[in-house]
């Protein structure tokens, strides 16, 4: 028996480390694209322009995880007789909540343009409704794959569909110096990954083995939706902020830092999180396995070190170097930022083995008291300058992430039982 066990955690380990080489390989590739693109943005445009993209993006990122309803896990958990009835019921609740959505963002984009007279961003932020009307018919089988823990798949498909969007944008920007450049790829790229998922899981709804119960799943969806609302919140509503208080130029090298700095890093934090889900998801992998969950903290926590390190340390160095003299003022931006890398590491963690043992519901609380921290700190700092600004949302990020995981885990290791808070 304990050989068997072990020879499952090792399985396990194998199995996770493949998946984070999947999701990091693809991930580095994408960054380097990106960082091409970005080199062409800015020098192609000027902060005031990048600032109107970024707060159209910012908007559409903040309504599109309204999209991301939960229960997409449902179809990770089910058990196998049931996978079936749950795909069948999640496909229509996909339907009916992605064209919901589109209306929402139609309506922001009436009170953007009426209200604010953002016209342009009105414009850009009602074309990218088409999005969610290409979602629907390939989520269920994206959740598929990573139940049957095709993540080397799921990465792929992600960072080809990225990849498309930035190599169009950075062809766009060079012939046409316009925001739009950097806004109609997400929607030009939309097809593409429903194409590849549609291939790569190859499953039709087959109403003769019925559909589970809509309202379970959208009870448990719900609360996966509120801490991924709260966690879009968190990552845009500060440059919602910075544009309030400080203006759109500034936020122009806010958004810029953010890319260039901790956008990698919160990339990959939430990419650990996709990865051990599945197994989390099993009792009988890795939510018994103290050792197995040790070797993802160690991991991750070497790695993360490795590339805040890097990003703070070289940053004075590559930024006038590849992006330009003219983004030097976001250095200290960009050093400030890095320094969150660790602490997002471990709510991503954290998040996915509460919501894997039961506990989406906590999961959402602490959520929403991470978000008002960080945003209230970066408020606070905004009233100063920038830089104050963004330390105040690593401050605010960092201190109460890095409490309730240091908490969570230190029970977990504490005990083979669940843990109950």
């Amino acid at each position: 028996m304990n050989a068997a066990t072990s020879h499952s955690h090792q399985h396990s380990k194998r199995s996770i480390v493949q998946g984070l080489m999947a999701y990091g390989s693809a991930e580095l590739v994408n960054r380097i694209v990106r960082i091409l693109v970005v080199v062409v943005i800015a020098r192609q445009l000027v902060p005031e322009l990048v600032g109107v993209a970024a707060l159209t993006l910012s908007l559409f990122e903040l309504i599109r995880v309204i999209a991301n309803i939960g229960v997409g896990q449902k179809i990770i958990a089910a058990p196998a007789e049931m996978l079936e009835a749950v795909c069948n019921a999640a496909k229509a609740i996909f339907w009916f909540w992605c064209s919901l959505v589109a209306v929402i963002q139609l309506a922001v984009a009436a009170v953007l343009f009426t209200v604010f007279h953002q016209s342009l961003a009105a414009q850009m932020l009602a074309i990218l409704c088409g999005v969610y009307f290409f979602m629907p018919g390939g989520l269920v089988q994206c959740f598929r794959l990573m139940r049957a823990r095709k993540m080397a798949t799921v990465a792929k498909i992600g960072a080809v569909q990225t990849i498309a969007d930035h190599l169009i944008t950075g062809a766009l920007i060079l012939a046409w110096a316009n925001p739009w450049a950097i806004i109609l790829p997400k929607l030009i790229t939309a097809p593409l990954w429903l194409i590849m998922m549609r291939r790569a899981e190859q499953w039709t709804a087959n109403p003769a083995h019925g559909y589970a119960n809509r309202s379970e799943m959208i009870n448990f969806g719900a609360a996966v939706l509120a801490t991924d609302i709260l966690l879009a919140l968190r990552n845009n509503l500060d440059k919602l902020i910075i544009s309030a208080l400080l203006g759109v130029s500034a936020l122009g090298s806010y958004y810029f830092a953010f890319n260039a700095g901790i956008g990698i890093i919160g990339t990959l934090a939430t990419a650990f999180g996709t990865v051990i889900y599945p197994y989390l998801c099993n009792p009988h992998s890795l939510a018994d396995s103290r050792g197995t969950l040790r070797f993802i903290l160690g991991a991750g926590l070497v790695i993360f070190s490795g590339l805040s390190l890097v990003q703070y340390t070289l940053a004075p160095i590559y930024v006038p170097l590849i992006f330009g003299e003219k983004w030097i003022q976001a250095i200290p931006l960009i050093q400030i930022l890095s320094l969150a890398g660790i602490p997002l590491l471990l709510g991503a963690i954290a998040s996915a083995y509460l919501r894997a043992s039961g506990r989406a519901a906590l999961d959402a609380w602490l959520g929403l008291i991470v978000c008002v921290a960080a945003l209230s700190a970066m408020f606070v700092g905004a009233h100063i300058g920038l830089e104050q600004a963004a330390a105040g949302w690593v401050i605010g990020t960092a201190s109460i992430i890095s409490t309730y995981s240091f908490f969570i885990m230190t029970k977990f290791f504490q005990s083979k039982q669940e843990i109950s808070l």
